[in-house]
């Protein structure tokens, strides 16, 4: 049996006060603590990759998007914020930030004069490309605590949770259409569509 956690602790103060709650009610509610504590724990040990190049999380979610798009690395700020799960709002933010940076550009959309294009400069694509080297570096750094067996299983449990929540509670995110937001380019893959996995 592995040592006790922080959680294990709280799980088995809330045994001692409430004796009726059910066992396996608080074995899930152990299970979601570790998600969010691994969660909160892992969010600074990978941004520290992105604050070296002077990026934040979220700059570099809008980076990556445009560059795993494919040539010729253009999006519309709507299908990046429905990606990113973002508001126009928070979208437009990030973008002034990159923009400013140098790192993309942004246009009216000649086939669409009500709508901007957001297009990843050769400043930016040089600039992600070399971050996510080091980006999955450390994310496989991260995870050499496992086994390669451990993290396949793990990662097996944890998509078929991911999407058991996602039948359960609806799409997180309003399904895009691809060939009115990506018009002329590459069409969006479902994992396009999701949240920000880099």
């Amino acid at each position: 049996m592995t040592d006790q956690d922080p959680i294990d602790r709280i799980v088995e103060q809330w045994r001692t006060e409430r004796p009726d709650l059910d066992a396996a009610a608080l074995d899930a509610m152990a299970t979601f603590g570790r998600l969010g504590r691994i969660a909160g724990v892992a969010a600074p040990l990978v941004e520290r990759t992105f604050t070296r190049f002077g990026l934040s999380t979220g700059d570099f979610d809008v980076l990556a998007a445009l560059r795993r798009s494919g040539s010729p690395f253009t999006l519309t700020p709507t299908v990046l914020a429905r990606t990113l799960m973002l508001s126009p709002a928070a979208m437009t933010n990030r973008l002034d930030r990159l923009e400013a940076a140098g790192h993309v550009g942004r246009r009216l959309d000649p086939e669409n004069r009500r709508s901007m294009l957001v297009t990843l400069t050769a400043a930016g694509r040089r600039t992600v490309d070399e971050v996510v080297v080091e980006h999955v570096d450390n994310e496989r750094e991260l995870l050499s605590l496992l086994s390669a067996a451990d993290r396949r299983r793990l990662d097996d449990l944890l998509r078929r949770l991911l999407g058991g929540l996602e039948d359960a509670g609806g799409r997180a995110v309003a399904p895009v259409d691809p060939g009115r937001a990506n018009r002329g380019r590459r069409r969006l893959s479902p994992a396009d569509t999701v949240g920000p996995a880099h």
